[in-house]
């Protein structure tokens, strides 16, 4: 009887074995058929498909037929429609219409005619795609005559021009009472870039003219780089050479404070309506929607067109930061109105714009795919070289193993099952050389 309960007892131990190798092997072929988890697990939104349908709708139906498209609060795309054909067009390609009295072309002959009027410091405009209107904005600093004076060119437009006064200030975020970064003031970094030859920062042009020199560590002591390119105002963009050729590793890691980082793996364009993150070195990682895209807004130091508008707050020095949304590079904190205290208004510089207006693209293991401007600050506004990409919410190797995703799992379960099949084999094969010794012992005597 014992020996039977030995030989069940082998028997099953040797079926788990086996079951156990089929089904680490099953993990592992599944973990490395699919993609891989996000190494740095990224802030995530649901935003990316929904903006790409809303734009492919967009550029097929025509900016005389449609005026723009967005996010709505379930995730689908919305998209704004002048006709009931175009709806009609919309709902079959499976997102939701809204019909609109102006068009594109409406809304942006009306931001043309408003930047050719007299320009008024401390104003600021964008195409606001939900309530089918041109927004234009004036900070206090706008004299009551200033505003009487652009309020009569909004009504000469017409009745979709609508015109708000708000708090703050529209400035650059540049602060030069802070700890100094660059020769100019201190800013924060952005993404890096290369053009195949040399390595660079992209950040925000009002942050220093050409021959500005950068400087990190906090102390100011080590030499960065140096400002090679750039455009502002009109734009607000420029790129930082690295002092000695390289960005170095970690160049494709956003550092978002208390040594985390997301991994940037390509460059976008965002919708309205689209969740973001910024990271700044003043202000650290914070996010927010975009609330209108094209936006104009006319600094004390000039004016910058074609700027993303969204209530992500932010505060002097974070200045050139990166702005991202699901992995993706989208763009470099401008300027704006308000604080983190209070909210405000933030507005970025498209990054594929300045990207293709200076000739190079993110880095990235050899593809599109790109990281955040290294200082050798390491502040949370900017991914210094060797910046963990941890993630926001950190990981460490237990947790990495221990992920479905990952391959560590079914290896392990293979290991277990081989480890337990050569047991049993050893076990059997002990067993029956004890009972051989006791047989032939017994016909030996």
């Amino acid at each position: 009887m014992r020996h039977a309960r030995r030989r069940i007892v082998r028997r099953v131990a040797r079926l788990a074995a086996v079951g156990g190798l089929l089904l680490g092997g099953t993990m592992v072929t599944r973990a490395v058929a699919s993609e891989p988890p996000d190494a740095s697990a990224a802030p995530r939104t649901l935003a990316r498909s929904a903006s790409g349908a809303g734009a492919d709708l967009v550029s097929r139906l025509g900016t005389d037929r449609t005026a723009g498209h967005w996010v709505g609060s379930d995730g689908r795309p919305v998209v704004a429609v002048t006709d009931e054909r175009a709806a009609e067009a919309v709902r079959r390609a499976g997102a939701m219409a809204k019909r609109v009295r102006h068009s594109m072309s409406e809304l942006r002959s009306a931001a043309s005619t408003l930047r050719a009027a007299p320009r008024v410091s401390g104003t600021a405009w964008a195409l606001d795609y939900r309530s089918n209107e041109v927004v234009v904005r004036g900070d206090r600093t706008v004299s009551g005559s200033d505003w009487s004076r652009l309020t009569g060119v909004a009504r000469g437009i017409g009745g979709f021009v609508r015109m708000e006064r708000t708090e703050g200030t529209f400035t650059t975020r540049l602060n030069g009472a802070e700890p100094i970064l660059s020769t100019a003031g201190r800013c924060s970094a952005g993404f890096n870039v290369t053009d195949g030859t040399s390595d660079f920062i992209l950040t925000a042009g009002h942050c220093g003219p050409s021959g500005s020199v950068w400087f990190g560590d906090g102390r100011g002591d080590r030499q960065v780089g140096t400002t090679v390119a750039g455009s502002f105002p009109g734009d607000d963009f420029s790129l930082v050479e690295y002092a000695n050729g390289k960005a170095g590793d970690g160049a494709d890691v956003v550092a978002v404070g208390d040594g985390k980082g997301v991994r940037i793996t390509g460059t976008g364009e965002p919708a309205v309506g689209q969740r973001v993150f910024r990271s700044g070195s003043t202000s650290g990682l914070r996010d927010g929607r975009v609330t209108a895209l094209d936006a104009t807004v006319n600094y004390p130091e000039g004016t910058v067109t074609g700027l993303i508008e969204t209530d992500v707050c932010a505060e002097p020095g974070d200045s050139g930061g990166p702005m991202f949304s699901e992995g993706i590079a989208l763009g470099v904190t401008s300027g704006g109105s308000g604080d983190c205290a209070k909210g405000g208004t933030t507005f970025f510089q498209p990054l594929p714009e300045a990207m293709e207006a200076l000739g190079v693209r993110l880095i990235g293991s050899g593809r599109q795919g790109a990281a955040a401007g290294t200082s050798a600050t390491a502040s949370p506004g900017a991914a210094a070289p060797g910046a963990p990409a941890t993630g926001v919410g950190g990981s460490t190797l237990l947790a990495r193993l221990a992920d479905p995703r990952n391959v560590g799992p079914g290896l392990l379960i293979v290991a277990g099952s081989l480890v337990a099949l050569v047991a049993t084999r050893w076990i059997r094969a002990e067993q029956d050389r004890k009972a051989y010794r006791r047989h032939y012992s017994a016909t030996w005597g």
